[in-house]
């Protein structure tokens, strides 16, 4: 189905939790969005010819009161106020995309950012902020409009991705641990040595996973690690 056809037959609405609720399974994380304050949904238009109610839905939240890139990001605006006043502050002048989903059949055809960049100057908010934790992998945020803020990486996971680089698995692949695990399974016995070696020092900060032994589950297990430091994006309202 090509998107320009799709686009057409499609509209942003006003959503609602029942909306959230339909596709809620389709997302990564298991915990809830937090406290929302408004939905929007891409529904079918009325003349379509797509068989569904829902095709994707945005959730915006209330903030989390401490994020270190908003700092950077906002030039440590909301800094230097007690805390209650400082909360005060985020929550009026921020809102936080926490839940954008696409149902499966119509992804990779821009509707992701078609939904955030529609949807956020519909808050009258000065400032929407997001975090993703495949924000570098799929960058849609960015291209809806937002500037993204990257934590810095530790010197471990650096030293981790070299490594799977070193044996031709690339950043790309993290979000595929069962190819992964293939490509590393058909490693040549001293290549093979040296990722062991490697990722036995890597799980040397996390506990009783420095016993595991090799296996799917403890290469998805790294590669979570990899990428779970997700990427902060911000958006001013040029309006506000």
């Amino acid at each position: 189905m090509r998107a320009c056809t799709l686009f057409k037959k499609v509209e942003i609405v006003t959503g609602c939790f029942n909306d959230y609720k339909k596709l809620s399974c389709y997302h990564y994380r298991d915990n809830g969005p937090g406290q929302m304050s408004k939905i929007f949904a891409i529904k079918p238009k009325a003349d379509s010819f797509l068989q569904t109610d829902t095709i994707g839905v945005i959730v915006y939240s209330t903030p989390n009161p401490g994020h270190e890139l908003r700092n950077i990001a906002t030039n440590n605006f909301f800094v230097g106020f007690d805390r209650a006043t400082q909360i005060a502050l985020i929550n009026k002048y921020i809102r936080r995309i926490s839940r954008i989903i696409i149902e499966p059949r119509f992804r990779g055809l821009g509707l992701a950012s078609q939904l955030v960049r529609e949807t956020m100057p519909l808050m009258n908010f000065p400032i929407i902020e997001a975090s993703a934790v495949m924000g570098e992998i799929n960058p849609f945020f960015e291209k809806a409009g937002m500037t993204a803020f990257h934590a810095p990486e530790k010197l471990s996971t650096a030293r981790i991705i070299e490594a799977l680089e070193t044996v031709g698995i690339k950043k790309a692949l993290f979000a595929q641990p069962n190819q992964v695990q293939e490509i590393l399974d058909r490693l040549p016995s001293d290549m093979a040595r040296f990722i062991e070696s490697e990722f036995r020092r890597f799980l040397q900060s996390y506990g009783d996973k420095r016993y595991s032994r090799p296996a799917a589950a403890r290469t998805r297990y790294i590669l979570n690690k990899l990428t779970d430091r997700p990427v902060y994006y911000i958006w001013f309202n040029p309006n506000l």
